[in-house]
């Protein structure tokens, strides 16, 4: 065992040097994002080391001030660093670094239930689900939560992607997941923070990976804020959502904008049209120009839809046979 001192934050930081550089397959593989968790971490190891006696508990650490890595390694997990803030970064090491066959995500604060982790399991290990979602919202989350933006916001953000997606996914934003080998080797993971989650809902959808909804109980943290900032963080989540939905749906997408300003240029251009057939005269060229401009853009938002459109229908194909080729 290697032991250390964070040179930013004298955190207590415990890794296997030799584990590192030669990771062994997990059968399962608990991994726990940390940041500033000292109320709640040690009992969260605690509770999926009795509930999954199977697994192995990963906490890492982002750049905490208290003792987070300290006591979950007293708790007896192995605990690593990762010193780019945010929880995305966060996952993008974990997925890289640890080797299993079955992966469980949970946060460190203490709201989720690890009784529900078997089940969760159980979907990927023995359902060959790829995703398997613990479902906050369906069952104690409204009642729990406290902060009603959240709730607006979760609710906005399910409606959204279901209709964006045409699924039916209660909980897109759930931090309690666990997922099969073959997800986390073929996901990149590009959010940097809290829009992790919403991102792997929307690439786990369109590249048609098996997801399954699991309830699971939610309760609202007892100590500390909650690191979810409702406005900032909710507008990064909401342009993430509209990225991907760019990104993933080209031709939808350009498509809406087309229509949009095709729509605006009719508009513009009919009131122009009625007073040419009345008088002969054409006495608002600006109104003119502008509708034509707002018509030719249009058209070229459709046609931009269409290449890229063409563009993500191979990238598909790619990626299919990227997951055929894919050992476990």
């Amino acid at each position: 065992m290697y032991f250390c001192d964070s040179p930013i934050h004298g955190n207590f930081i415990i890794f296997d040097m030799e584990e590192l550089h030669n990771p062994k397959r997990d059968r399962v593989a608990v991994l726990i994002p940390c940041y500033n968790e000292e109320h709640a971490i040690a009992k969260v190891v605690q509770d999926f080391m009795a509930v999954l006696p199977q697994a192995r508990i990963y906490v890492y650490d982002n750049n905490s001030t208290d003792r987070t890595a300290e006591l979950a390694a007293a708790a007896g997990a192995v605990v690593r660093h990762e010193p780019m803030q945010g929880k995305g970064n966060v996952v993008r090491r974990m997925f890289r670094e640890i080797q299993a066959d079955c992966y469980v995500m949970v946060d460190g604060d203490g709201t989720y239930d690890p009784a529900d982790a078997p089940a969760l399991v159980k979907a990927v290990m023995e359902e060959n689900i790829d995703m398997a979602i613990g479902d906050r919202l369906s069952t104690t989350y409204f009642q729990e939560n406290k902060r009603r933006f959240h709730n607006a916001g979760n609710r906005l953000v399910r409606y959204l992607i279901n209709r964006f997606w045409n699924t039916n996914i209660h909980d897109i934003m759930t931090g309690y997941r666990a997922f099969s080998r073959r997800f986390v080797k073929l996901y990149p993971v590009m959010s940097p923070q809290f829009e992790i989650e919403t991102e792997m809902t929307i690439h786990a959808l369109d590249k048609r990976f098996s997801i399954k909804a699991l309830p699971t109980r939610y309760i609202d943290r007892t100590e500390g804020e909650s690191k979810l900032n409702t406005y900032k963080d909710g507008i990064k989540i909401l342009k993430t959502i509209f990225a991907l939905f760019e990104e993933y749906r080209p031709m939808l997408f350009f498509g809406i904008v087309a229509l949009l300003l095709i729509l605006v240029a009719v508009a513009l251009f009919i009131p122009i049209l009625i007073e040419f057939f009345q008088t002969g005269l054409v006495p608002r060229f600006p109104t003119l120009f502008c509708a034509g401009f707002l018509a030719i853009t249009g058209v070229m938002s459709f046609f931009t839809g269409v290449c890229l459109d063409v563009m993500i229908r191979k990238d598909r194909k790619n990626y299919e046979l990227k997951v055929i080729d894919f050992q476990d």
